[in-house]
């Protein structure tokens, strides 16, 4: 059997992350993943130019049952340090929208700065390994693995959530913590696009392909970003960021004018435009095929200068309190993210070793933390494993 300092179980951003922090200390590390490449996901997410950190990470940009949990990792190892790294290397990068910071050319710059770093601190890695099993056995953790037995002092646990199956994710982080009776949060899909009941879907599926700006909402969040309407039902930066707070059951509300008072703008219409029809003054705002599918036709080919105070009233609330149910969500086969997930209460903010299994660490996206759309949970993914592999 061979024995490591180190074991890290799951090759992805955070994984990584912890096996180079680990190995700079001289640890002896083996990072293993079942998959045939390192960091799938960070070579797939967005859009193959991989969003790897924002300007603009905060806490509050967070879902957590324990919301103060991923203050200690974010402010030690932050945005700017990650940016640092990349800047080191070279790595040509720009910000797209709201702080999300992208390569310029593909997302491999990023996995390959990574496994430059493990191969320049010795970092011992296996790819195609399974995972049988995980025992401790004298302040020992012992793992039956596809490629033979090991053993370690200290054992992380990065095996990310259950979002994109195909990318081969499993609950195997899980029910790790379960077998070690740590408690894990239920978990559903985060950041994924929505769908709607059969009369929505019929009224709106051949716009499929129309992207609108928004202002999208439930009762807890707001999002002001790009909307999209799909074949299935909606999506776009928007949705998929209320997604992660929406409810079953629950309306979300879609003000698709959000810079402007419409009624007043209407009013002054009456006045300027008199005899120009509704629909093609606001084309001028959306798109003509959205206009004509939630504006009744009686109402768009209205001149200007006819409309009442019921109608503008009437346009308002289409156009600024739109409201639609969601069926639910397409679940974690286009999720970004999983909710949910292993404990916080019974890890170390600082550390992310649990409180009662010394040596045993969780890290990533198998943590119940979860971050918005656009550069968070990478970062969460970089600041966790950088705050183990400090101490592993």
């Amino acid at each position: 059997m061979q024995t490591f300092d180190v074991i890290i179980i799951g090759a992805g951003a955070a994984g990584l992350m912890c096996a180079i922090e680990a190995a700079k200390r001289n640890k002896k590390v083996l990072l293993l993943d079942h998959a045939n490449k390192f960091g799938k996901k960070i070579l797939m997410s967005g859009g193959g130019f991989c969003n790897f950190t924002n300007y603009n990470i905060e806490p509050n940009c967070y879902i957590s049952n324990n919301p103060h949990f991923c203050k200690s990792a974010l402010s030690r190892y932050t945005q700017w340090d990650f940016i640092k790294m990349v800047e080191r290397y070279k790595i040509p990068y720009h910000e797209k929208t709201l702080g999300q910071l992208f390569c310029d050319n593909k997302a491999k710059d990023i996995v390959n700065m990574l496994l430059l770093e493990c191969k320049l601190y010795d970092v011992n890695t296996s790819l195609n390994t399974k995972v049988f099993s995980v025992k401790k056995i004298e302040n020992k953790y012992q793992l039956q693995t596809s490629i033979g037995n090991f053993s370690c002092d200290s054992l992380v646990v990065a095996t990310g959530g259950l979002s994109i199956p195909t990318m081969g994710s499993s609950p195997f982080g899980y029910k790790i913590a379960e077998y070690f009776g740590i408690k894990v949060w239920p978990t559903k899909a985060g950041l994924v696009p929505f769908t709607l009941h059969v009369e929505d879907k019929n009224k709106l599926t051949a716009l499929a392909g129309i992207s609108f700006d928004s202002l999208v909402s439930n009762k807890k969040i707001a999002f002001r970003e790009h909307s999209l309407l799909t074949h299935r039902g909606l999506s776009g930066p928007a949705m998929l960021q209320v997604s992660s707070y929406w409810k079953p059951g629950e309306v979300i509300n879609i003000n698709l004018l959000p810079e402007m008072d419409l009624h007043v703008a209407l009013q002054a219409l009456k006045n300027t435009q008199e005899n120009k029809s509704l629909n093609s003054l606001l084309a001028k705002h959306l798109p003509n095929r959205l206009i004509k599918t939630i504006i009744p036709n009686e109402l768009g080919d209205k001149k200007c200068k006819s409309l009442s105070k019921k109608d503008i009233q009437q346009i308002i609330n289409i156009t600024q309190f739109w409201q639609l149910k969601p069926n639910g969500t397409e679940g974690y086969k286009t999720a970004e993210v999983t909710l949910g997930g292993v404990d916080c209460n019974a890890l170390s903010s600082k550390t992310m070793e649990c409180y009662n299994h010394k040596g045993l660490y969780f890290i990533g996206e198998v943590l119940d933390v979860t971050g918005w759309l656009g550069g968070y949970n990478f970062q969460w993914a970089w600041s966790s494993g950088y705050a183990a592999g400090l101490v592993v």
